[in-house]
C-alpha cells in the first residue's frame, strides 16, 4: 500500500499519536475502486479487442493493419514484418498479436494479396516468420474498403497519428469473413457467408425484401443449418466432413468440418479406434492442395456403419453455436445475420450517396471556377483600370465584386474572397493563352457529369444495386458456394458402436456385466449398450452395460436391448396370484425407464411365469399345456398356438388360457414369423432409408430382398435394405428388386454414335458389385431406362441425304424380344436420331407388387407413465441363446 492511500475515516482513531484527522480528504473504499477498474477493463476488452464493429466488420487490430497497408501501398508487396512495425504506431499491443491477426486476415483470401507461406487453416500449418512473407492490399480491398473523404478519423493512442474510427466499407464484409472473439463476460461467433449470396441478399434488401442468408465455410464439407436461428444465440449448426466410399474397404475424407484441421480430425479417428468405437486398419493423410484422408477398414467392417460411426465418435461431425454480437454506437448488440446484412446494405447505400455528393460538389466547384475565370478574361476585368490601380487585396475584392455583380446570378454559390485570390494568382501567360472554346467544351463535359451524378442521386437505390452487381461481375469468380447444405439424420451412437466388450451372466446369483469372464458368456456388446433382463418371477428391467451389476436372481433371458424394436416379440404364459387364472400374451418392449422393474403379469402377489420365449422376428411356436387333474375337467391336455394370439402392448393382461391350475407346459413345434415384411421408405432429403414413412415408399422387405440401384453411366448394383446404408445422389433410379420384372433400355454406342434398344432382366449379383449393362466403349451412355410393360418413344429423325425431319412414335417391344443383360440389342433407327422422348409412364413397383396393409397387429403401448426411450444396441448384436423358439418351462 502506497503512502498516498487514504483509508476510510471509520478505520482511523484520531486519538492515536501520529494520526491527523482531515475532514476535507475524500476517501474511496477499495470495493468501489475494484468495481470501477473492472468495468473499465471489461469495456476496453469488448470495444477495443474482441468484438467487431458493425460498420466495417473489423476489430481494432484488423482495422489498423489495413490502414497501415493502405498507408504503405505503392502497388508492390510489403514484408509482413514491415507492416507489423508500421501498425505498432496505432496498436499498443506488441508485434505478436498484430502478426497473428494479419495472418488470419490473409488466410481469408479477401482483403490481402498474399505471397509466401501464410500457413494453411485446413491442415493447421502455421505461417512462416513475418520477415519471410509478403502482402499487399487486394484489388477488392482497394475498391471497397477505403475512401479518405468519407472516413471519420481519430487520434492514435499516443496522439502522434490519425487513424480511422471505422473504415468506409461498401460491402457486408463482416458476414463474408466471419468473426470470433472472447471478451469479459461476452463472446461473439459470427459465421462466414458466401460472397455471391451476400451480394444477392443485399440486392434483395434494396428491393424491399428481407434476406435469408446461411453460412458457407471455406473448408467446404456438409452443413445442417435447420436450427441456425439466423445466427442468433441459441442456434446451432451441425457440420460434417464429406466422406466418400472408394470401395468396400476404403473411405476417403475429401472435405473437413469448419473449425477442425486435418491433423486434429485424424487424431480423433485414431483415438476412437483405440477406444474400440470404430475399427480401422490404418489411416493415411494425402492432403496437398485438396484434402484427402484415406481410411482403410478392417476386414468384415461395413463402410456404411463406419461412416456413421465416424460422425458419431470423431471430429468428422461437430456442432457450432453461433453468437452474433457486434458493436453499434460503442455498445455491444446481439443481432441476427439478416439484420446485420440489412444494416450493412443501408450503410453501403449511405456511403455511395456521400461519395456522389462529394463528387457533385467537386464538379460544381470546377465549373464555378472555370466560369469565374472565363468571365474574368472575356470581360477584360484583369486589365480594368480600377483592378490595375488597386493597391491591396481588400481593394481588389471590392473592385471585383463590383465588376462581377452583373454575373452573380450565373453562379451556384456566392463568390468568396478565396475565389478572387485564386484568380489573381493566375499567371498572365495563362490568361493571355486562354482558349474560350476549349473551356466551353470542358464545362459542357462537366455539366454532363453533373447530370449523371444527379441522376444517380435521384435513383440511389438503383445505383446501389448496380454497385453490387459490379462487384459480383468483377470479383465473384471462384467464390461459389463450397459448403453443401443438407438435413442430417440423427446418428445414434449405440447403433453404430462396435462390439468392443463381452457380456456375461450369473443366472443364479443375479449378476450381469462385462467383467465376469468366469461366468456364462451371453454375447458381444458395446460399452454404451443397454441390456434387458427377464427373471423367473415375471419381472423384467433394462440397465446400462456395466462391469458388474446385480439385476435379481433367477435370470431366464438376457440380451442387448434395442430401442424401438417392434420385431422382437416375447411369448409368455403366466398365472395370476390373486385368481389362479393363467394367461397367454405376446408383446414387444420398445421403450422403458432404465433401472425400473416391470411385470409381465398383472403384478398380483403370488403370480408366476410358466412359459417364456424371445423371438427376434416375431416367431409363433405351438406349445402343449397339461392341466392338473380336477373333477370338473374332462380334457387335461390341449395345444396353444401363439400365432392365434394378437401382439399387444407390454402392459396388456393377455388372453385366458385356463382358470384351472396348469401342471406342465412343453414345446411342441416351431412356428414361422407372424410379422409382415418391413416397410421401407427412401428420404430424398436425408438420402437414407427409413421405416418412419418419410419420403418415397419402396415396398415391403423381408429375408433376402434387395434394392436395385441404376446409375447414369449404364451400370447397376444391389443394396441391402439395412437402414444404416448411405446413398449419394448419383443414382438414376432406386426401387425394390423384382427378379422377373422386364426393363427396356436405350443406349448410345460411344464409337459409332448409333442408338440401340434392349429388353432384359437384371441378373442376380452380389451386394455392392457394380456392373455395366451397356457397351463398355468409351463415350457410351444410357439414354432411357424404363420399367414400363409396353414402352413407346417419340423420335425426331433426319432422313436421307437431304436430312428431312420426321417425327415417329415407336413401341419398343415391337423392335426386340427379351434378351440377356449383356446383349447389345437392336438398332433403334438407321436414320439420324435427333432426340428421343419417352411417352409412356413408369410402373410404381412398390404399389403394384407389394400389398400395403394397415399394420394394426402392433398397437401402440398403453403407457401409464412417461417412458424413457433408451438407445438401441449395435446392429451387429445377436440375441441371447434363450431367444430361440424352443422356449423355457417352469
Amino acid at each position: 500500500m502506497s503512502e498516498e492511500t487514504n483509508f476510510p475515516e471509520e478505520n482511523q482513531d484520531p486519538n492515536l499519536p501520529g494520526q491527523e484527522h482531515d475532514s476535507n480528504v475524500t476517501t474511496i473504499p477499495l470495493s468501489g475502486l475494484y468495481e470501477n477498474w473492472f468495468l473499465d477493463y471489461a469495456s476496453y476488452v469488448i470495444l477495443d479487442r474482441a468484438v467487431p464493429h458493425i460498420n466495417d466488420g473489423f476489430k481494432p487490430v484488423q482495422r489498423r493493419i489495413l490502414h497501415s497497408l493502405k498507408e504503405m501501398d505503392d502497388g508492390r508487396y510489403n514484408k509482413a514484418a514491415n507492416v507489423i512495425g508500421n501498425t505498432m504506431k496505432y496498436h499498443p499491443h506488441g508485434d505478436a498479436s498484430i502478426g497473428d491477426a494479419m495472418v488470419q486476415l490473409g488466410q481469408k483470401n479477401i482483403l490481402i494479396d498474399c505471397q509466401g507461406n501464410w500457413g494453411d487453416p485446413i491442415t493447421g500449418d502455421s505461417a512462416a516468420a513475418p520477415r519471410y512473407i509478403e502482402g499487399r492490399l487486394s484489388k477488392f480491398a482497394n475498391e471497397v474498403v477505403f475512401n479518405p473523404d468519407t472516413t471519420e478519423w481519430q487520434l492514435s493512442y499516443d496522439g502522434r497519428n490519425k487513424e480511422p474510427v471505422t473504415l468506409p466499407v461498401k460491402f457486408p464484409l463482416l458476414l463474408a469473413q466471419g468473426a470470433e472473439g472472447i471478451a469479459v463476460g461476452l463472446a461473439t461467433k459470427i459465421m462466414p457467408h458466401n460472397f455471391i449470396e451476400l451480394i444477392d441478399g443485399s440486392i434483395q434488401v434494396l428491393k424491399g425484401e428481407r434476406p435469408n442468408i446461411v453460412p458457407d465455410f471455406p473448408t467446404g464439407g456438409l452443413a445442417d443449418i435447420s436450427n441456425y436461428n439466423e445466427g442468433r444465440r441459441g442456434g446451432k449448426i451441425r457440420v460434417r466432413a464429406k466422406i466418400e466410399e472408394r470401395d468396400k474397404k476404403t473411405l476417403a475424407i475429401t472435405e473437413i468440418p469448419y473449425g477442425t484441421t486435418t491433423g486434429g480430425l485424424i487424431e480423433s479417428v485414431v483415438t476412437a479406434n483405440e477406444k474400440g468405437k470404430i475399427k480401422i486398419k490404418k489411416i493415411e493423410d494425402n492432403t496437398a492442395k485438396d484434402v484427402e484422408i484415406i481410411v482403410h477398414l478392417a476386414s468384415g467392417i461395413s463402410p456404411d456403419v463406419t461412416i456413421d460411426a465416424l460422425y458419431a465418435f470423431t471430429a468428422c461431425e461437430t456442432s457450432i453455436s453461433p453468437n452474433t454480437c457486434v458493436i453499434i454506437d460503442n455498445k455491444p448488440h446481439f443481432l441476427s445475420v439478416n439484420d446485420i446484412l440489412i444494416e450493412n446494405t443501408n450503410q453501403t447505400r449511405a456511403l455511395l450517396k456521400q461519395e456522389l455528393e462529394i463528387k457533385l460538389h467537386e464538379l460544381q466547384e470546377k465549373i464555378f471556377f472555370s466560369s469565374l475565370l472565363k468571365i474574368f478574361i472575356q470581360e477584360g476585368m484583369y486589365k480594368h483600370p480600377q483592378y490595375e490601380n488597386a493597391g491591396d487585396f481588400e481593394t481588389v475584392v471590392i473592385v471585383l465584386n463590383g465588376l462581377f455583380a452583373p454575373f452573380f446570378h450565373l453562379f451556384y454559390r456566392q463568390i468568396q474572397a478565396e475565389d478572387y485570390k485564386r484568380l489573381i494568382d493566375k499567371p498572365m501567360s495563362s490568361i493571355t493563352r486562354f482558349d474560350v472554346s476549349k473551356a466551353d467544351e470542358q464545362m459542357k463535359a462537366l455539366e454532363e457529369d453533373i447530370q449523371v451524378v444527379k441522376k444517380n442521386l435521384q435513383s440511389l437505390t438503383e445505383y446501389t444495386i448496380n454497385w453490387f452487381e459490379h462487384l459480383r461481375s468483377k470479383y465473384a469468380k471462384g467464390r461459389e458456394r463450397k459448403t453443401e447444405l443438407r438435413i442430417f439424420d440423427k446418428v445414434e451412437a449405440s447403433q453404430v458402436a462396435l462390439a468392443n466388450a463381452k457380456l456375461y451372466v450369473n443366472r443364479e446369483e443375479g449378476f450381469i456385466g462385462t467383467g465376469m469372464r468366469k461366468d456364462e458368456f451371453v454375447s458381444e456388446c458395446s460399452d454404451i449398450d443397454d441390456v434387458i433382463v427377464f427373471r423367473s418371477d415375471g419381472k423384467y428391467s433394462v440397465t446400462k452395460v456395466q462391469d458388474k451389476v446385480f439385476v435379481g436372481k433367477g435370470i431366464i433371458h438376457i440380451a442387448v436391448f434395442k430401442k424401438g424394436d417392434e420385431r422382437t416379440i416375447y411369448n409368455a404364459v403366466y398365472s395370476d396370484g390373486s385368481t389362479g387364472t393363467s394367461y397367454v400374451k405376446r408383446f414387444a418392449v420398445t421403450g422403458v425407464t432404465r433401472d425400473k422393474e416391470y411385470d409381465i403379469s398383472k403384478g398380483s402377489k403370488g403370480s408366476k411365469l410358466l412359459y417364456f420365449t424371445a423371438n427376434p422376428n416375431g416367431e409363433a411356436e405351438v406349445i402343449n399345456i397339461q392341466l392338473k387333474p380336477h373333477s370338473k375337467l374332462r380334457k387335461l391336455t390341449f395345444d396353444q398356438d401363439f400365432a392365434e394370439i394378437a401382439i399387444k402392448g407390454r402392459g396388456s393382461q393377455g388372453n385366458i388360457v385356463s382358470k384351472f391350475p396348469i401342471k406342465k407346459i412343453t414345446f411342441k413345434n416351431a412356428g414361422v414369423s407372424t410379422l409382415s415384411g418391413r416397410k421401407i421408405w427412401f428420404d430424398e432429403v436425408l438420402r437414407r432409408l427409413n421405416a418412419d414413412e418419410r419420403g418415397r415408399f419402396l415396398g415391403e422387405f423381408d429375408g433376402d430382398d434387395k434394392i436395385l440401384l441404376v446409375y447414369q453411366d449404364g451400370s447397376f448394383e444391389f443394396s441391402s435394405f439395412n437402414l444404416s446404408n448411405h446413398f449419394d445422389s448419383s443414382f438414376l433410379r432406386m426401387e425394390k428388386y423384382h427378379p422377373d420384372h422386364v426393363y427396356t433400355a436405350i443406349h448410345q454406342d460411344g464409337k459409332s454414335g448409333a442408338y440401340y434398344v434392349k429388353r432384359f432382366k437384371f441378373d442376380e449379383q452380389p451386394l455392392g458389385k457394380r456392373i455395366s449393362f451397356i457397351n463398355d466403349t468409351p463415350g457410351s451412355k444410357l439414354v432411357i431406362l424404363t420399367n414400363g410393360e409396353s414402352p413407346i418413344v417419340k423420335m425426331n429423325l433426319l432422313k436421307g441425304k437431304t436430312q428431312t425431319p420426321e417425327t415417329v412414335e415407336q413401341p419398343l417391344d415391337e423392335l426386340i424380344d427379351l434378351k440377356g443383360i449383356k446383349a447389345q440389342g437392336n438398332r433403334l433407327s438407321f436414320h439420324t436420331v435427333k432426340d428421343i422422348l419417352l411417352l409412356t409412364e413408369e410402373i410404381d413397383l412398390a404399389k403394384k407388387q407389394d400389398k400395403i396393409v394397415d399394420d394394426e397387429s402392433l398397437p401402440s403401448e398403453e403407457k401409464t407413465e412417461t417412458d424413457v426411450i433408451l438407445p438401441p444396441p449395435s446392429s451387429d448384436q445377436e440375441n441371447d441363446l434363450d431367444d430361440s423358439s424352443q422356449g423355457s418351462l417352469f
